[in-house]
């Protein structure tokens, strides 16, 4: 489970933050993953479980925002989100070679005080 990894990874980004802002408690953690980002939310929400079983974790909150995939069609020069894993184009069938959102994996908000 390489959820656990990244969290703890995510927390210790999040406390060096914290700490540059004066700040000695982290309320929540926002988070933003992409749905081809490997990372399985519900893995990733079990593994913050265990890390906030211990301080400074024990009263911070974990909110996920999944972000779904989308690609980008050359062809046909529109944005598109696709059915399946192929990523092939609904208007024409071409296989997309851009996707533009759906591998992300950001640390978007902390909560401190």
């Amino acid at each position: 489970m390489h959820e656990l990894a990244l969290i703890q990874e995510v927390c210790a980004l999040a406390q060096h933050a914290a700490r540059e802002q004066g700040a000695s408690s982290i309320h929540r953690l926002e988070l933003r993953i992409g749905s081809l980002g490997g990372v399985d939310p519900e893995a990733l929400r079990q593994a913050f479980a265990v890390v906030s079983a211990s301080d400074p974790w024990r009263h911070t909150e974990l909110a996920l925002e999944v972000v779904p995939t989308r690609c980008f069609c050359a062809d046909c020069r529109q944005a598109f989100s696709p059915v399946d894993v192929i990523h092939a184009c609904p208007r024409c069938g071409q296989l997309a070679s851009q996707v533009i959102a759906g591998r992300e994996l950001e640390l978007v908000a902390l909560e401190v005080s």
